[in-house]
């Protein structure tokens, strides 16, 4: 560093954002862009649910799985180079998808885009961390992710709309178009940092404080520091739990479900899938503001009742007798569009328990664990659909969407489980609440947390 860096100029520092949200909007439009056209992609490769599935499941093991090395490169280069290279490999994906006739190819499509879909969420991230003040990072950070979530909108009517008024390959063809406008702009707008810097730095204008995100000597051990504090783990856990059920639903199987299943007609089936999207909007704010003015009950008041209510709305659309309620079915997308906004808690976890030298690996681990329970649900309910034997759009039935969205439940448990222990640790680490003592015999004495 030379000298203490000064803000940017705020014209410039909202060109970077919003060229890196502009980014993000595109990757989620990518990500959800087999989320109204389902059914064509069965028709196109003859593929049963569980292979329909596997488009989804492979993309988000490559998104999951990239999101650990994705952190490291952001550590090394910075946002910009990182963005590009995403911004490339999904509109490589895109434009194999669409010249695609086969599983096989249409799987290594899937593969390019989950690579890329990776780099671009993260990188976002950075800028906020590097551009805007550390005060104004969660609101920044709660923005990025609700505003890059109207993507979802582009993937449902519109892009049903130009496949089915002209060719598979256009509709998909047109998307890569677009990758390639945002690799151009993402390289020539987007900076690692203010031009008053020469590195990676947060500043905090109210304090002078000015920490240096830098590269981590050991990354191994970077690895083993940021999972070994139990704030990243309750992080992860945050983050495995709350949004699995929307990414599932919007990703693949809401479309299929609130037609075939619930004999919506595809108009009314795009409402309720937007109103998804518009709700967690809406939510965000009013999730950020709580999470900001009530840091220490974030998972007991936030999280955990995020869990309880989508689980409790899901449990009751499937209990129904017949067809679900037109109200019903928007209370459905009400309580799963609170899983995205209640996801980005975990980001700010991350954020509070983690050095800034190790920050990108500790998004990386925390953004990996919704796409990791994401993609075990997808493929859980495609293959409960094969099991029953409605694995084509002609065989899907309400009574077997209902069983197979059941599958979701062991996930909500187990996460619920791993916050609650997570939430424990990370307080006992704090000095909020005091360890469990041990009696003499061995055995735990549990005490009662405090609310905090």
């Amino acid at each position: 560093m030379t000298g203490t860096p000064q803000l940017a100029p705020t014209w410039r520092l909202w060109l970077v954002w919003g060229v890196s949200v502009a980014a993000y909007i595109v990757s989620v439009t990518n990500r959800t862009s087999l989320a109204a056209v389902g059914s064509d992609a069965a028709v196109r490769f003859d593929a049963d649910a569980s292979t329909l599935s596997m488009f989804a499941v492979i993309q988000l093991f490559v998104y999951g799985g990239m999101q650990i090395p994705v952190g490291l490169l952001l550590d090394r280069f910075g946002a910009r180079p990182i963005m590009t290279a995403g911004m490339v490999l999904m509109a490589s994906g895109q434009l194999v998808m669409a010249l695609s006739t086969d599983v096989g190819t249409a799987i290594i499509a899937r593969v390019l885009l989950g690579a890329g879909d990776a780099a671009i969420f993260p990188s976002a991230l950075r800028v906020v961390a590097t551009w805007f003040p550390q005060q104004r990072a969660p609101l920044m950070v709660q923005m990025t992710g609700i505003i890059g979530q109207t993507g979802q909108l582009l993937a449902l009517l519109p892009m049903a709309a130009l496949l089915h008024a002209t060719s598979w390959t256009v509709a998909f063809g047109s998307l890569a178009g677009l990758g390639v406008l945002f690799t151009i702009l993402t390289f020539a707008i987007v900076r690692n940092h203010p031009p008053s810097s020469d590195a990676d730095v947060s500043v905090n204008t109210a304090t002078g404080a000015i920490a240096v995100v830098r590269s981590s000597a050991d990354l191994r051990q970077g690895f083993r520091e940021s999972w070994g504090h139990p704030g990243t783990r309750l992080a992860f856990w945050s983050h495995f739990t709350t949004p699995f059920a929307g990414t599932a639903f919007v990703m693949l199987w809401g479309f299929p479900f609130l037609t075939a299943g619930e004999g919506l007609t595809p108009a009314v089936a795009s409402l309720v899938m937007s109103a998804f999207v518009v709700f967690s909007m809406l939510v965000g704010p009013v999730m950020g503001a709580l999470s900001s003015r009530h840091p220490l009950r974030r998972s007991r008041m936030l999280v955990l009742p995020t869990i309880a209510f989508q689980a409790l709305v899901w449990l009751a659309v499937i209990a129904w007798p017949g067809p679900a309620p037109l109200w019903l079915l928007f209370l459905l997308a009400f309580a799963l569009a609170t899983g995205g906004p209640a996801s980005m808690i975990a980001f700010d976890h991350a954020r509070t328990h983690n050095p800034s030298h190790r920050l990108s690996t500790a998004t990386g681990i925390v953004n990996g664990g919704g796409f990791i329970a994401g993609l075990i649900a997808i493929f859980l309910i495609g293959l409960a659909m094969d099991l029953q034997g409605a694995g084509t759009p002609d065989t899907y039935t309400l009574e077997a969407f209902r069983i197979a969205f059941l599958t979701q439940v062991p996930l909500w448990v187990l996460g619920a489980a791993f916050i609650v222990v997570e939430r424990h640790r990370t307080r006992v680490r704090m000095g909020i609440d005091p360890p469990r003592k041990r009696r003499k015999t061995g055995s735990a004495e549990p005490t009662e947390p405090s609310d905090g």
